[in-house]
């Protein structure tokens, strides 16, 4: 986590992404985006013959799967136009997503992956989704757990050049979720924990290590809401 001001934060944010985009695939290029991939999947919608928006989508990732699962029509909206250039799946719009570009009621999903930490406010970050979401529509994102944040875990990579990135991000408890979604006029279907050793099980180098001191540790958090 960070105590940079808003606009610090937001500019030390996309300078790191940026920089991760040269590296940054259309796939889970580590165990914790494996795990939360599949944790996504798991509570994925239908998407066939819908209207998609993938919400901060890097380089495309959630836009991939969604053109795979017959997606009608597909939107791509990142603040990184290094991110952006990555994308192939979906139209591009360069965008904060606190403020999207959209009339209200356009989409029928809205997906984000480990994106919502980037919110300045998360009561107005659903708010927007609630907003151009069309009525029954369903939002499905991902998060990394506040547990997680408060054993001292941080969002990290290594660049092109060797040089270590951590990504600011924000801190919301499961109850900010369920208070957001309430808020905005969004019913909260399902609520799951990626936990070390039960859910999260991945191999890796240390994975025994790390299992035997994290063991049952909330890693990401996946929220499936209806409008």
């Amino acid at each position: 986590m960070s105590a940079l001001p808003d606009t610090s934060r937001r500019d030390a944010t996309l300078a790191a992404y940026e920089r991760w985009a040269s590296t940054y695939v259309a796939e889970p290029h580590n165990p914790l985006m494996a795990a939360e991939q599949r944790a996504m999947l798991e509570l994925w919608p239908s998407l066939t013959g819908r209207r998609v928006l993938d919400l901060a989508s890097g380089s495309g990732r959630y836009a991939a799967l969604a053109a795979q699962r017959g997606a009608l029509d597909i939107t791509a909206v990142d603040f990184s136009p290094a991110m952006l250039a990555r994308q192939r799946a979906a139209r591009r719009v360069r965008a904060d997503m606190m403020r999207l570009p959209f009339a209200s009621g356009v989409f029928d999903v809205v997906i984000a992956g480990l994106a919502v930490a980037h919110a300045t406010d998360l009561d107005r970050w659903v708010a927007e989704i609630a907003r151009v979401l069309a009525r029954g529509g369903v939002l499905l994102y991902s998060d990394f757990h506040p547990s997680a944040a408060r054993a001292g875990m941080t969002r990290s990579f290594v660049d092109e050049h060797g040089e270590r990135w951590t990504v600011p991000h924000r801190l919301f408890e499961l109850a900010d979720h369920r208070a957001a979604l309430t808020a905005s006029g969004l019913t909260a279907e399902m609520m799951r924990q990626v936990r070390v050793g039960i859910d999260f099980d991945e191999t890796f180098p240390g994975a025994r290590e790390f299992r035997a001191r994290w063991f049952g540790l909330p890693l990401i958090l996946v929220v499936r809401a209806r409008s």
